[in-house]
């Protein structure tokens, strides 16, 4: 009796240290965490946005995502995380026991409150007050008053306005934006409001989407960010709050934080003269690989190597945040599938970026003519087949050619966009990034193809060069496979 009455004392300590109130319930629930090891899984409901979860080229990419999985090992069980349409369907996902957690940058609302217990938070973000650039910029809270504001209905944003009502700014009034329609930051840009609210970290991916929507000022309230726990699991809810401390202690956390950020991903522009000293100290180190991972793969070298160049400047030492490696930035789980064992070996690095590249290649309709077709491998290289595949379907609903790089390069940014990427089998995608890669990798290429003695030579049968139609009688590479269209997991 006495063992009973401690544990019980335990429970009842750890659900107030950890829970918005005590539910006597709870004590009679067996331990989640515990049935969540035996079952071997955890399963966490998340939103396809670029803040939570979404598929890139090589698999699931996130924050949420990052932070699920770190939780899932840290409990020795392997990550079921899947989308879910909204907020309401991730509210009745939880009610109903079928997710363990909802992790979607949330923050506690009234009606989480009612289906979930909500963790700690892990972070605060700021949020922005936004403007269109040939209008009146916004200095304080004051001056939105009389000002036309847009604010996603229901959104912590709304409650963060009406509290600022009830103290600051008795005279503020603003426009609700339906949580099924466009973002707000698109309602200034078309003009429709004066004024959004935004997430620091959402503008930090939009803006590449809105170049004419600036920022004004931050609001004095920033906004926690929680995950929200399947009721009656004090356990559950003790056991997340301890692991996102751990990770704070440890320095990861800001760290995961910031890397994830729309701006920390942008790729940088390379000085021409730095790429000349890297053409000069670096490449005759690899040429030959290069040469012999194109005779191997039919495609141009001068195309492997400036796409090893613009994945890690032909360092075979190279490491990416998101755990890429090599002088082809290559995952674990690509290298697995390429076969290889070292990806810092320069040779098996070379080897297989190149044969993935003629896998994607290899998926592209034949009847492509050049260069289209090579560009079109080169930003499915980076943003994935299945992506590509939504951004051709786009540029075809818009009367477009899906056969164009140029109507599908104005494509791929819609896919960043919430009416877009809704519709899109895959969802979300950085639009922005394969576009800016494509561009890279053809000055790359151009400036590899004007290096002294260097030309553009007719490729022999069955080598693609950038321009050139391969030899109709080639034999394509073996098609590479298909992504998860749905969900992910992870060890």
């Amino acid at each position: 009796m006495r063992s009973l009455t401690l544990a019980a004392g335990a429970l009842l300590l750890a659900c107030l240290g950890g829970c918005g109130q005590f539910d006597p319930a709870a004590l009679f629930q067996p331990n989640a965490v515990e049935q969540i090891r035996t079952r071997g899984e955890l399963r966490v409901a998340t939103l396809n946005l670029p803040t939570c979860y979404y598929l890139g080229a090589q698999g699931p990419e996130g924050l949420e995502y990052e932070l699920a999985r770190a939780y899932a090992t840290s409990l020795g069980v392997k990550l079921n995380i899947y989308p879910l349409p909204n907020e309401r369907a991730l509210q009745s996902e939880l009610a109903a026991g079928r997710a363990d957690i909802a992790a979607a940058s949330l923050t506690r609302t009234p009606e989480w409150s009612r289906v979930a217990d909500a963790a700690d938070s892990y972070t605060l973000i700021p949020q922005l007050v936004v403007y269109q650039r040939n209008g009146v910029k916004p200095r304080d809270t004051l001056q939105l008053e009389s000002a036309r504001v847009a604010v996603r209905a229901g959104s912590a944003q709304e409650l963060i306005l009406q509290r600022l009502k009830r103290t600051v700014a008795p005279s503020l009034q603003w426009v609700e934006t339906a949580p099924s329609s466009a973002d707000p930051v698109d309602d200034v840009d078309s003009g429709v409001a004066q004024y959004a609210i935004t997430d620091d970290r959402e503008f930090s991916f939009a803006h590449h989407l809105y170049p004419n929507v600036l920022v004004g000022f931050a609001l004095p309230e920033r906004r926690p960010v929680q995950w929200m726990v399947r009721r009656r699991a004090p356990g559950l809810l003790a056991s997340v709050n301890r692991f996102f401390r751990d990770l704070a202690a440890s320095g990861k956390l800001p760290q995961m934080v910031q890397e994830s950020s729309g701006d920390t991903r942008r790729f940088q522009y390379e000085e021409s003269r730095e790429f000349q000293a890297h053409v000069a100290e670096r490449l005759p180190r690899y040429r030959a690989l290069f040469e012999e991972a194109a005779a191997q793969s039919g495609l141009d070298w001068r195309l492997l190597a400036a796409v090893g160049y613009q994945e890690s400047k032909w360092d075979p030492k190279a490491a990416s945040t998101d755990g890429a490696v090599g002088v082809m930035m290559l995952t674990a789980d690509t290298a697995q599938a390429m076969g290889i064992k070292d990806r810092t070996d320069a040779r098996q690095s070379i080897s297989a970026g190149a044969r993935y590249l003629a896998q994607v290649r290899a998926m592209i309709p034949e009847r492509i003519a050049e260069p289209d077709r090579t560009w079109l491998t080169v930003a499915a290289y980076n943003v994935g087949f299945g992506h590509l595949e939504d951004a051709r379907v786009i540029a075809q609903a818009r009367g477009k050619n899906p056969d164009s790089w140029a109507d599908v390069r104005d494509a791929l940014p819609l896919l960043a966009q919430e009416r877009w990427a809704d519709n899109a089998k895959r969802g979300y995608a950085r639009g922005w990034e394969p576009v800016q890669f494509v561009d890279r990798i053809q000055r790359h290429l151009t400036l590899l193809e004007w290096q002294p003695g260097e030309g553009v030579p007719s490729p022999p049968a069955g080598v693609a060069v950038a321009g050139t139609a391969p030899s109709p009688g080639a034999d394509p590479p073996a098609a590479a496979p298909a992504a998860p269209a749905r969900g992910a997991t992870a060890n």
